[in-house]
């Protein structure tokens, strides 16, 4: 069983695009979302947590702790069904 978290840790994610889209908008026809006054490209907190669930789910290679809890076509019976082994508690049947 994983311990919590007892400490705080910063860290920076730099990354650099040129010539591509790393964060579309879904409301505008997933076109890059820009800063209108310098015309910069954003990229919001939600993608940037994404890409490191992502990092982290492949650097670990599906170790057990380590997987993506929600993921698309998976079914979240499947996730809490995993989840619960991995902690150790087993469904009871009524």
């Amino acid at each position: 069983m994983s311990t919590p978290i007892s400490n705080r840790y910063d860290f920076v994610l730099y990354f650099d695009v040129e010539n591509g889209n790393p964060n579309g908008d879904p409301d505008a026809g997933n076109m890059p979302r820009m800063d209108q006054e310098t015309g910069v490209g954003l990229v919001t907190d939600v993608c940037l947590k994404r890409k490191v669930r992502n990092y982290i789910e492949a650097a670990c290679e599906d170790k057990p702790g380590y997987r993506i809890y929600v993921k698309n076509e998976v079914p979240l019976e499947r996730c809490d069904q995993e989840a619960c082994e991995y902690i150790g508690i087993t469904e009871k049947k009524s």
